[in-house]
């Protein structure tokens, strides 16, 4: 019996399977509205089969895209273009979420075939902002937020959060992760500052909770609430599983319903072992010993890999990203090799039958 497809539910939200959408930028959103890429882009998960399809990395605020061309959620317009898209995937089964982002000193990039440095002003460019006025890498350096400015920054997801709910998203995730604001404020690589917002870890991870706190005063009760972290920096005197441990009850405690087990981003030097689900180790740790629902991601690719790490316990769910850029059917097959119960279309009973 699979346990990849048992449905899973979280607050009052049941979702049909634990083969979930891994946000994935696609550089192609005009100021901030999503277009019909986006439409067919995440359609083609709902109809292959997935039991949640997350939107990518969208701003609360202009200046926290990472690209011009990244999607939003700070005006209206872009609320009604959403809606058309959660309505599509909530149409074929598939639970719409968004993952609500603030890119920090990593904004104003070019989008990746343009390059992979910073945007230029004559172009578009603005003034990124950060926890510190260092640099990452070769991008431009940062203006490090003021006390107030930092204070300020709760607000701006939870306005987002409340246009996601009109939207028509069920799910909102907090990208905490890979090496955006949030993360320049949790990682000690990164995090130089003096003030509340800096120090120790209760005074690096500060941000976080209060961004918690306020999406959670808007977001309806009983929709889901995830968090996406950075397990590791995977950089000596960095940030560790053991300080993700850590931070994962905080974060329960705050109204986060299940951490999204990343890793890396804060630093450009970072050495990261990659290979096939290697940061699976992550959720696991953080669903045993912080005793919360986590999400494996990271290379995984076989139906029977994602199906050990569910039915093992390493995570309650699995997200997917290039191996359903590859293969938006992968979760029809998937149950069909798993010999779950069938979860094709009923347009495509003759493709089935095949």
């Amino acid at each position: 019996m699979s346990h990849l497809f048992d449905p899973l539910k979280l607050g009052a939200t049941e979702i049909r399977n634990r083969v979930w959408v891994s946000p994935m930028c696609q550089y192609s959103a005009v100021d901030g509205v999503p277009t019909d890429w986006h439409l067919v882009h995440l359609g083609q998960f709902a109809v292959g089969g997935a039991g949640l399809v997350m939107a990518e990395a969208t701003a609360v605020a202009p200046e926290g895209r990472i690209s011009a061309a990244d999607t939003g959620l700070w005006n209206d317009e872009q609320v009604t273009a959403w809606r058309r898209i959660t309505d599509f995937l909530r149409e074929q089964g598939s639970t719409p979420a968004v993952q609500l982002a603030h890119a920090g000193r990593k904004a104003s990039t070019t989008a990746p075939w343009e390059g992979d440095g910073t945007l230029p002003a004559a172009d578009g460019g603005w003034q990124t902002v950060s926890s510190t006025s260092n640099a990452f890498g070769a991008l431009a350096a940062p203006r490090a937020l003021t006390e107030d400015e930092v204070a300020a920054i709760p607000q701006q997801f939870a306005d987002a959060a409340r246009r996601s709910a009109e939207a028509g998203f069920e799910v909102v995730e907090l990208h905490f992760a890979h090496g955006y604001l949030a993360h320049q404020f949790y990682s000690p690589l990164v995090n130089d500052r003096t003030d509340r917002y800096g120090g120790d870890f209760d005074g690096r991870v500060r941000l976080l909770l209060e961004i918690v706190d306020a999406v959670r005063e808007v977001w309806p009760a009983g929709r889901p609430l995830l968090a996406r972290l950075s397990a590791t920096d995977w950089v000596e005197g960095g940030w560790t599983g053991d300080d993700s441990v850590r931070l994962s009850r905080l974060l329960a405690e705050h109204g986060v319903d299940l951490v999204d087990a990343s890793t890396g981003g804060a630093v450009p030097d970072a050495r990261i072992p990659v290979g096939s689900g290697y940061q699976t180790r992550f959720a696991r740790q953080i669903k045993l010993e912080a005793e919360v629902p986590t999400g494996a991601v990271g290379l995984i690719t076989s139906p029977q890999q994602a199906e050990e790490v569910v039915s093992s316990g390493s995570a309650d769910v699995v997200l997917l990203g290039r191996e359903l850029l590859r293969d938006p059917h992968w979760p029809l097959h998937a149950a069909d090799e798993l010999h779950a119960e069938n979860i094709w279309p009923k347009q495509y009973v003759r493709a089935r039958r095949a």
